[in-house]
């Protein structure tokens, strides 16, 4: 498992800059690999999980395609919700315009679900917590906006501005033995996250 910054594609894009798998000769065990049993987002920082070995990756894989492993994302949102809690059950489908494209509700694409619930408040904005039932492209980003709380920075759902405040703050992958591991706040979310009630 691997914490990733903010602004590090996890693989190599078609403009070149650095990306995750720049590091992937420094871990290789065996002949092959590593590989990424999963993505995060360029922008999205935290927990990255990353197989060594063949068998390991197959299962990781097997585990996310069931919806087996337990996600938790910290997200800092402008505006607060209403409520406390809830769950977001939107399907999602990709909108493409000219070159730019998005997640929007489409009833005839896949589930998308996600549970959410508010850790703390400030002025004007929310520290909240999001657990995804589901994989989609975009799924809390896209989610948040439709709560009508955009997570801070986010360039494509809200109105951007800053990096984007979105941490994969745990991950549970059900293997044998178990992996769990949580994230640390970027420097980037702290102050805000402070100011919701977030000690470390």
């Amino acid at each position: 498992m691997i914490d990733k910054p903010c602004g590090l594609a996890v693989h190599p894009g078609r403009a070149g800059g650095p990306s995750g798998e720049d590091f992937f000769p420094e871990w290789r065990v065996g002949r092959d690999g590593p590989w990424l049993a999963h993505r995060l987002d360029r922008d999205t920082s935290g927990c990255l999980l990353v197989a060594l070995k063949k068998s390991a990756l197959l299962a990781a894989q097997g585990l996310f395609a069931r919806g087996a492993v337990e996600k938790t994302y910290w997200a800092v949102v402008r505006g607060t919700p209403k409520a406390a809690l809830g769950v977001i059950d939107l399907p999602l489908g990709k909108v493409t315009q000219g070159r730019q494209w998005k997640m929007a509700v489409d009833r005839s694409a896949g589930a998308a679900v996600t549970e959410w619930e508010v850790k703390g408040r400030g002025a004007g904005i929310a520290w909240v917590d999001f657990r995804p039932k589901t994989g989609r492209t975009h799924q809390i980003r896209a989610h948040a906006a439709l709560l009508g709380t955009p997570i801070i920075g986010d360039e494509v759902y809200g109105d951007g501005g800053d990096k984007l405040c979105l941490l994969a703050r745990r991950l549970h992958v059900p293997l044998d033995p178990p992996v769990l591991a949580s994230a640390t706040v970027p420097a980037h979310m702290i102050e805000a996250m402070r100011s919701c009630g977030y000690a470390e």
